[in-house]
């Protein structure tokens, strides 16, 4: 899974926030907002990578368990297909 080009992950005034940039304002209007787990994992996104991953990831960065990691994963994905911004 990878993250269409035209999308940037920002940090403003301690919030996470996903902007478009160039031909993507064209699709998407406004921005979604992000706590820092979903921060975290849209950076992983945009870089490219599968589920699994992502949930080891997660496991990793912040020491939980494989069954939360999944539904979170899961969540975060449902959450970005919706504003269709998988390529």
């Amino acid at each position: 899974m990878k993250i269409k080009e035209g999308f940037i992950l920002r940090n403003v005034a301690g919030s996470y926030v996903v902007v478009p940039i160039g031909e993507a304002t064209l699709d998407f209007n406004g921005m979604m907002s992000l706590n820092e787990t979903g921060a975290f994992l849209f950076g992983k996104l945009i870089e490219g990578t599968d589920k699994e991953q992502l949930i080891e990831d997660l496991m990793s960065e912040y020491a939980v368990d494989k069954e939360l990691a999944a539904k979170d994963v899961e969540d975060f994905i449902q959450k970005v297909e919706r504003e269709d911004l998988f390529e």
